[in-house]
């Protein structure tokens, strides 16, 4: 299947251009393979990061490995599974990982600042906000961000889920204008090269192409929580506040210089749409939703076609445990997710309001919020 597009080197020429850059790096890189901090690997990455650093590129790391140096640090062959020896073991990476970082590139005279985040931090508009403020001075001032989930405190309702998915996030948070994400794969390919020794590298494609969906792999290594299909869903996250993603082998010998350089190395995905405005992305960026509405094909159409406001009178179902200000989906008759938004009516007030006419909505309640389920300006068509 062609998917690699004409003009990649065109394409590849932005990342040629000073610019915003967010750089993820996997757990089995940082501790080789869970052997324990690879500082021999950290060194160079750091060397050529610091080149980009001071030829105009701004730089914010994320980086995984904190679970995998604890559990080394610890002397624990496996991966835990209980929750709360995850948290013992990031507790106890954190510290190592974090030092090596500032250590690394305090030998170039530059600072670190550790950010930890949950999920609610960017689920929350003024913390999301503050986060955002915070990461902008940081690069203002010339510091390099090294950003990593607070898997301490962390509980399964409000994880990422991956480190792929919270670097396309910060992403969006600071508007970058490109992701690069290290693997321990030398990109994506049209299928698992593990098992097909003829699998073919797609140096580059649009990162909303369908067909890459039954190329990619969902499992990930034992130390980490990702895959190949989490880079994808990570690219094309990071396409909503128009970054393009790059996805290559953390062990290529001067990875970020021949990348910076416009060498075609691993895979370019590109963001093929049209950059959402900060709070769309905001929005969207809600990966956890409290509640799902059911439209019938006239809201759907209306929400597709119109831009217009969600109003009860197209609502069929109401799901889940949900109040007013929640972000709920909103999913068609097939239950396909249409779009999501902050609504107005808790979900005892939404089903006693299915189907009516939003005149109706004092008589049925005894009062009124809203004349809307959800406004056109909370909701983003996903």
């Amino acid at each position: 299947m062609a998917l690699d597009l004409t003009g990649a080197d065109s394409n590849r020429k932005a990342l040629k251009q000073p610019g915003r850059w967010v750089v993820k790096i996997g757990s089995a890189l940082l501790t080789a393979d869970g052997r324990g901090l690879a500082v021999s690997a950290m060194s160079p990455w750091v060397d050529e990061l610091v080149q980009l650093h001071q030829q105009g590129v701004e730089l914010v790391i994320v980086s995984s490995g904190a679970v995998a140096v604890g559990m080394s640090r610890l002397g624990w062959p496996q991966r835990p599974v209980h929750l709360h020896e995850l948290q013992a073991a990031a507790a106890v990476g954190q510290m190592g990982l974090v030092q090596e970082w500032e250590r690394q590139f305090s030998r170039h005279g530059l600072h670190t600042a550790q950010v930890l985040l949950t999920h609610d931090d960017l689920s929350d508009r003024t913390r999301y906000l503050n986060g955002r403020s915070a990461l902008r001075t940081l690069i203002k001032l010339g510091v390099i961000p090294i950003v990593n989930e607070n898997d301490t405190v962390v509980t399964d309702e409000i994880r990422f889920g991956d480190n792929d998915t919270l670097a396309a996030l910060v992403a969006n948070l600071i508007e970058a204008d490109h992701l690069v994400i290290l693997t321990d794969q030398d990109g994506l390919f049209d299928c698992d090269p593990r098992q097909n020794p003829d699998a073919r590298l797609i140096s580059e494609a649009r990162a909303n192409d369908g067909a890459l969906d039954s190329m990619v792999t969902v499992a990930g290594g034992s130390l980490g929580r990702g895959g190949m299909m989490t880079k994808l869903r990570a690219a094309r996250l990071a396409a909503r506040s128009g970054t393009s993603t790059v996805i290559a082998g953390g062990r290529t010998e001067n990875v970020f210089s021949r990348l910076r350089g416009g060498d075609k190395l691993g895979t370019l995905l590109l963001a093929d749409q049209e950059r959402w405005d900060a709070r769309k992305q905001w929005l969207a960026g809600h990966l956890q939703i409290k509640g799902r509405l059911t439209l019938d094909d006239g809201a759907v159409s209306v929400l597709k076609n119109k831009g217009s406001s969600l109003l009860p009178v197209g609502v069929t179902q109401v799901r889940g445990r949900f109040q007013r200000g929640d972000m709920v989906g909103c999913f068609d008759a097939s239950q396909n997710e249409v779009a999501r938004g902050l609504v107005n009516y808790s979900a005892a007030e939404a089903a006693r309001i299915l189907r009516t006419p939003s005149h109706k909505i004092e008589a049925v309640l005894g009062y009124i919020n809203e004349p809307e389920i959800i406004h056109r300006d909370n909701l983003v068509l996903m």
